[in-house]
């Protein structure tokens, strides 16, 4: 965090930089697992389908098969709940595409409803936070299907034969449950206190506005780690090993508020052990972490927003997919394009938290489809050759689509584009040339006209969200100080107002970032927010060295007797 307090302000244009938009990233530590996910979901309908003579169905499969790509990164239960609700949203998306479809040819009403739902869809996954891959692969769906010729008839035979894909999805999904039911959420640990370890190492190294970044990346770690453990049962046989994760992840958070008094390796050895299928670490002896769990147990009393509430805010993004969307399409038909959802689909792939983000995935999408008509046009030859490889090609790309897209957006793109070039030609062969220009043209459109949507709606709450943020975080510092002050104050308050106050700054950090990303927005208090985020930070530490900072006894290789 910068030293000098920055004045309210902000530029009514921002600079749209291309700099680190291309750079590859190191891959996720599952990258493997949503590939063979999606190989293993979509292979067996296909081949099927194969065998049956009927590679034209293809599509009504996909998409139930394609929701294997969701929630690997939550815990069994929490899982099984999310991949029911992708899947029936799959099928309420494309009902819907289809009984248009089947009401009308009108290509302008098509791209309508094909923009309101990608707007729904937008806005329930951002809200629900259904994701990666979020609303992209439900919008390819129901955009796609909105042009197939329908009739009412086949509208169940198609709907079935996608929720039995579905349930086959479901069912991939949940597949490594038996053989390493922990694993989703000592992931989650295990990143948290690599990110704690990570902070603690760089801090004393330099300036404290030098390592702002890093402590901002170890606080969103915490958090997604006390979301998947929350999402755990609380009685049980999995209490046990939830609560010793907890107290693993109460450590990554002294580690953030006092990472002076933290030792690195340690965490390190904590998030090593928990690969694997080994007992838990553990942190000292359990009585100390009492009042530790009685705030986690007070987090887990709190409901969470209705969904309505969390949907207000997502209002200007939901209206710019839904404009940019349509707009796309509209203007994809005016250059007599013969697949005008190609460029709704651009569009509604572009639309992220802020305008500069929006950016930076326009330019990933333009370049990653581009490079990816390229390689279409050197897999044709081959996929053309039978009905057998076009379905194996079909396959290899989707295992590199989800193997590389977490290395940078642009990189995964350029295995999706020739996979749903040759996708479309599972009812039959057609002109690759002519494919070829349709999609490259279609890319561009719907990045442009999609950006230039994203420009013209504004998002004019964002500032208000941040003196929102700026307030909930100032009362929860006021609250733990008023504790700090009370020589003994109840078990579990201190502990509970401190996680409070490490939400609040997480959050605040996050907004404060989401709005500065916006054009044409009204001046943000950018001097309450250096300001609330210092003295919160320090309470934090104050919180921690009265609380939760204590010498660990013992090595760090002691464990819990806790198996997974």
């Amino acid at each position: 965090m910068s030293s000098t307090t920055p004045t309210s302000g902000t530029s009514p244009v921002r600079r749209l930089s291309l700099t680190g938009v291309l750079r590859l990233r190191r891959p996720s530590e599952i990258w493997f697992k949503p590939a063979l996910s999606s190989v293993a979901a979509v292979a067996p309908p296909n081949l099927l389908l194969l065998a049956l003579g009927r590679l034209d169905l293809a599509m009504y499969t996909m998409a139930g098969s394609l929701c294997a790509l969701y929630a690997h990164n939550r815990p069994y239960a929490a899982r099984a709940r999310t991949l029911a609700w992708v899947v029936l949203g799959m099928i309420g998306g494309l009902a819907v595409a289809l009984v248009t479809a089947s009401l009308t040819r009108d290509a302008v009403v098509l791209v309508t409803v094909g923009a309101l739902l990608a707007a729904v869809q937008k806005a329930l996954c951002d809200a629900t936070r259904v994701g990666p891959p979020g609303n992209v692969v439900l919008t390819f769906i129901s955009s796609a299907a909105l042009f197939v010729p329908q009739s009412l008839g086949q509208i169940p035979g198609h709907l079935a034969l996608a929720a039995a894909a579905g349930v086959w999805a479901w069912l991939v999904g949940m597949a490594p449950a038996p053989v390493r039911p922990h694993g989703p959420e000592r992931r989650a640990t295990a990143q948290a206190l690599n990110a704690a370890a990570a902070y603690a190492a760089a801090h004393g190294t330099g300036a404290d506005e030098d390592h702002a970044p890093a402590r901002a990346a170890g606080y969103a770690a915490v958090q997604a780690a006390w979301q998947t453990l929350l999402a755990l049962p609380t009685t049980g046989a999995r209490a046990a090993t939830r609560h010793a994760l907890e107290r693993l992840v109460v450590r990554a958070e002294v580690a953030l508020a006092a990472p002076a008094d933290t030792d690195p390796e340690r965490l390190r050895a904590w998030a090593h052990a928990l690969r694997g299928a080994g007992r838990i670490p553990r942190t000292g002896d359990a009585p100390a972490d009492t009042d530790e769990l009685l705030g986690v147990d007070a987090e887990l009393a709190a409901r969470p927003a209705p969904l309505w509430r969390r949907l207000g805010p997502l209002a200007p993004i939901a209206a710019r997919t839904a404009l940019g969307c349509a707009l796309a399409g509209y203007a994809s038909l005016a250059l007599g394009i013969g697949r005008p959802y190609w460029a709704l689909v651009t569009a509604a792939a572009l639309y992220q938290a802020n305008l500069t983000l929006t950016w930076s995935r326009a330019v990933q999408r333009v370049v990653g489809n581009l490079a990816g008509v390229l390689l279409f046009a050197a897999i044709a030859p081959l996929a053309h050759l039978g009905q057998a490889l076009l379905v194996l090609c079909c396959l290899a790309l989707n295992f590199g689509a989800e193997a590389l897209i977490t290395r940078n957006y642009w990189l995964g793109s350029v295995c999706v584009t020739p996979m749903a070039l040759l996708v479309t030609e599972f009812a039959g062969y057609q002109a690759t040339g002519d494919l070829m220009t349709e999609r490259a043209v279609d890319t561009v459109v719907g990045a442009l006209v999609g950006f230039l949507a994203a420009v013209v709606v504004t998002n004019r709450r964002a500032g208000n969200r941040v003196e929102q943020a700026v307030t909930a975080a100032d009362r929860a510092r006021e609250r733990a100080a008023r504790l700090l002050a009370e020589p003994a104050p109840a078990p579990g308050a201190l502990e509970s107002a401190r996680r409070g106050l490490a939400v609040a700054l997480t959050d605040l950090r996050a907004t404060a970032e989401g709005a500065a990303g916006e054009w044409w927005g009204r001046a943000l208090p950018q001097e309450r927010v250096v300001l609330a985020e210092r003295s919160g930070h320090r309470t934090l530490a104050e919180a921690v060295r009265r609380q939760a900072v204590r010498p660990d006894r013992g090595a760090g290789t002691r464990t819990e007797d806790v198996r997974p």
